[in-house]
């Protein structure tokens, strides 16, 4: 009888310590809140931060970058130039897309020919580098270049490197069907609502993502995002308001990540996108510059965000190696906006309209402007939309101002060729200066930094001249989790990578 008790107790202790266990305790849904909504889930045509954050699980790139912006292998397990224009990529052999058809290098060239060519291409200037994709055998293909890239490796880090079904692209619709070669594949979107990803079993490196399905809730309110975090609805927030941090860190059950971040904020003129553009603001650098002036960088980040973020000139942060330091804000001068604006010729107040996303911090960012530059002689109309409408409005010129960031990338090219170059995708204003856009295709040959740093120098000088984008300041990545999630790597471009990230009680 003693023996049966004895076994008894020992079963329940057993089965106790398996409950507790973190291998059984492991959720199988991962749940994470996302700032705005993302845009169509086609890499080659899509342009929302969040939208990347979707495919860091969803869709493997040739390259990836970790911790300390190095690039890494992901889908090409190596690669070497063997000539300045000549880069050949060695590819992951077995690897599979989520419909079954393998990844080869005819997959390579199909994805790069479609970024080049499809109409509405977000990537084009991201892969105008390449006059030819060769295939050498099914995992070498070898890249030619029109000329010598510096930045061309990192643009295969990000959504030019994301490798897609190309049978699946081809049956049309992959915005709403996307395939393609990550740890987890496409299953449900509900428009505002929710996009769900399962687990790709068959994904060459699958036993480092422990999680059935990952579900992803676009949650635009920070006040909803942070009450979702905290009621435990959501495993993790991509991004927390620097006024939401402390509520964080005073809760038990969550913690904070914060790391430097590649973003900046800032505001784009329209100076030559169609009937929009004529105005005072966009037809007269004066303008520009006696707006400029009438704005307090610091003032904003500190009521707004309570000076987490860094005021700045240009478009790289302080921890890129092409920051230049000599570029610094000018404070703000009100008496110096008036004369800017009396030697334009116009007399205040200046009516401008300032687009801008539905984002609660951005909005107050946006406001406390507004009664800044009111002092300095102009009227600010408030213009809030939608985050994927005030991107439409941007491409088709439907703006004066557009207060937009830029999600950043590694390298300096990526946060500057596309924004200010004739022609640039991300380029809203279609600003155009031979000027700029002679420095930026140079920038883009040397291989020592302070040669490039010495060219983006010169580049801001023509920037700052005419100011065509208002950059405002660099952000950093304010991450909130639940206590039990271990394994989650921050890495400064702010995506959020799954690999090894468990979550406990």
């Amino acid at each position: 009888m003693r023996r049966r008790v004895l076994v008894a107790l020992l079963w329940a202790a057993f089965l106790w310590a398996g409950l507790a266990s973190p291998v059984l305790a492991q959720p199988s849904t991962l749940t994470i809140g996302l700032r705005e909504h993302p845009d169509v889930l086609d890499p080659t045509l899509g342009s929302a931060f969040v939208s990347r954050i979707v495919y860091a699980s969803m869709c493997d790139k040739l390259i990836d970058i970790d911790a300390g912006l190095n690039l890494v292998p992901q889908l090409a397990t190596s690669w070497e130039y063997e000539d300045p224009t000549h880069l050949v990529l060695h590819l992951r052999p077995g690897v599979v897309f989520h419909d079954g058809e393998p990844f080869d290098a005819e997959a390579v060239r199909y994805k790069i020919h479609r970024d080049q060519t499809i109409k509405g291409s977000m990537r084009a200037g991201e892969v105008n580098a390449i006059a030819a994709v060769e295939v050498v055998d099914p995992l070498t293909v070898r890249l030619v270049l029109k000329a010598p890239s510096s930045p061309f490796l990192s643009q295969l880090a990000d959504r030019a490197g994301i490798m897609i079904s190309p049978k699946a692209a081809e049956a049309g619709d992959f915005g709403n069907h996307p395939v393609c070669a990550g740890p987890y594949a496409f299953e449900s979107r509900v428009a505002q609502d929710s996009i769900v990803l399962r687990r790709f079993a068959r994904h060459w490196d699958a036993a480092n993502y422990h999680f059935d399905r990952v579900v992803f809730r676009p949650l635009p309110n920070s006040s909803v995002r942070l009450a979702n975090l905290q009621a435990g609805s959501l495993d993790l927030v991509e991004y927390i308001l620097p006024s939401d941090a402390e509520a964080v860190e005073r809760d038990p059950k969550l913690k904070l990540a914060i790391g430097d971040g590649l973003a900046y904020q800032g505001i784009t003129f329209n100076t030559d996108n169609g009937p929009a553009a004529d105005t005072a603001l966009g037809r007269s650098r004066l303008v520009r510059q006696a707006f400029e002036r009438a704005v307090d960088r610091d003032a904003v980040n500190q009521v707004v965000y309570g000076g987490l973020f860094s005021p700045t000139a240009q478009a790289n942060p302080q921890s890129s190696p092409f920051f230049v330091p000599e570029v610094q804000p000018p404070p703000r001068d009100l008496a110096r906006a008036r004369v800017l604006l009396k030697e334009a010729g116009v007399t205040p107040p200046v009516l401008v309209t300032l687009t801008l996303p539905n984002s609660p911090d951005v909005q107050q960012a946006a406001e406390v402007i507004q009664a800044m530059v009111a002092e300095g002689g102009f009227d600010l109309k408030l213009r809030v939309m939608e985050f994927a409408s005030s991107l439409q409005a941007g491409y088709g010129g439907e703006f004066q101002a557009y207060m937009i960031a830029w999600s950043g990338r590694s390298d300096a090219d990526g946060n500057t060729w596309q924004q200010l170059h004739t022609g640039g995708t991300f380029n809203y204003g279609h600003w155009s200066s031979p000027a700029a856009d002679a420095l930026l295709d140079h920038a883009r040959i040397p291989t020592d930094v302070a040669a490039r740093r010495a060219l983006y120098a010169k580049l801001w000088e023509v920037e700052r001249a005419d100011l065509p984008l208002l950059y405002l300041w660099t952000t950093k990545n304010v991450v909130g989790l639940k206590r039990g999630l271990q394994g989650f790597v921050q890495v400064p471009d702010g995506l959020i990578r799954l690999r090894g990230v468990t979550l406990g009680r």
